[in-house]
């Protein structure tokens, strides 16, 4: 006679893939703050979540279509609009005496130089006491999109650029862009 296996199923959101209970649990212990990034292919979006028992309370939300408003003509999916995002949070943040927060990067892997990380960037720029070090969200340089401005030189020149942007704004003038809008957001 077989004895009988019980087997544990795991709750719907591991098995599906979007929930890492552990990690989660050890943000929640610690009581603070969260600073959640979420991306997407044409935008970025930057919360300040805190706990409750009840459920996660949503503080404030930025989302890169703000942007526009503030006169940012260029894409919002991008380095640029990710560290602007996560300034314009930040500036919010500090109006709301809110100072202390810690990062929540979900279920997206920990990746040098990516827009999560140049969201956080931006947050911690602006003012919020934000625990990771300034190297792990990349290089000034393409924070301030000049890695995107010296590729539409390099395309003016063999006369490609039309293809690949769009015709509303120079891809050239990203770093000036991103410096007016910071004094934007600044006020």
């Amino acid at each position: 006679m077989r004895s009988q296996i019980k087997r544990h199923v795991a709750f719907r959101r591991k098995r599906e893939g979007k929930t890492d209970y552990k990690r989660r649990r050890l943000l929640l212990t610690s009581q603070e703050t969260r600073l959640v990034v979420r991306t997407s292919l044409k935008h970025v979006t930057c919360q300040l979540v805190a706990y409750a028992p009840t459920g996660d309370n949503v503080l404030i939300t930025v989302h890169s279509k703000m942007l526009t408003k503030l006169g940012w003509p260029y894409h919002t999916g991008n380095l640029p609009a990710a560290y602007l995002t996560g300034f314009l949070l930040g500036k919010k943040a500090k109006e709301k005496k809110l100072d202390h927060v810690i990062l929540d990067t979900g279920l997206h892997p920990s990746i040098k130089g990516n827009r999560i990380y140049a969201a956080a960037r931006g947050a911690k720029d602006a003012g919020l006491d934000l625990a990771f070090q300034d190297d792990v969200a990349g290089d000034e340089k393409r924070l301030k999109g000049e890695h995107i401005a010296s590729y539409a030189k390099k395309l003016r020149t063999e006369k490609k650029l039309e293809k690949v942007f769009s015709k509303k704004a120079d891809p050239e003038q990203i770093p000036l862009m991103v410096e007016k809008i910071k004094k934007v957001i600044m006020g």
